[in-house]
């Protein structure tokens, strides 16, 4: 299990880095614990391991000052556990997550957050998929790859994003480097 942390830490402290993620920003992530433990999805859903991950998360979350968003399993129709603060004005969600219906990492968020709800979508700045499970519908508009040197946590393959604001007009839109 601490090599879970260990890999989840590593992993993000590498998106952070390489995808710039400011205090305040939002960073979805989607986990299969099935996955990490070399699993089917949605076939091996684990609490333990779940916690390991989340544990990760919340301390770089803590850390750098951005906002976690936990993604639910399809089961409630991906949505989303996070901090009230990080979504004011949204239209909350009346569910509460359990391991085999909203996901393990989704349940552990609702445990650990001072203040969790949960909501339909979100836009985040920044994401992470743990296991394949699919979080580019909580992204902003326009996503961007991040490689990652350390894509793996226990078996699951992990895919991450950042998103940018759209080049709307103008050449040199296109070439401003701090919009990038």
């Amino acid at each position: 299990m601490e090599q879970i942390y260990l890999q989840t830490k590593a992993a993000t402290m590498e998106l952070v880095e390489k995808a710039k993620i400011k205090p305040g920003q939002i960073l979805v992530v989607g986990c299969s614990t099935s996955e990490v433990l070399g699993a089917k999805i949605g076939t091996n859903s684990n609490p333990d391991t779940a916690s390991q991950i989340f544990a990760a998360l919340n301390d770089c979350a803590k850390e750098y000052g951005f906002y976690l968003a936990i993604q639910c399993c399809e089961h409630l129709n991906r949505a989303i556990i996070t901090e009230r603060d990080a979504v004011p004005g949204a239209e909350i969600v009346n569910v509460v997550p359990q391991p085999k219906a909203g996901g393990s990492l989704a349940t552990a968020a609702y445990a650990a957050f001072q203040n969790p709800v949960a909501v339909e979508r979100i836009a985040a700045d920044a994401g992470m998929d743990i296991g394949l499970t699919l979080i580019g519908m909580h992204l902003k508009k326009v996503a961007v790859p991040v490689r990652l040197d350390n894509n793996r946590i226990g078996d699951a393959l992990v895919v991450a994003a950042r998103t940018r604001p759209k080049f709307i007009g103008g050449i040199r839109a296109m070439y401003d480097e701090e919009l990038l």
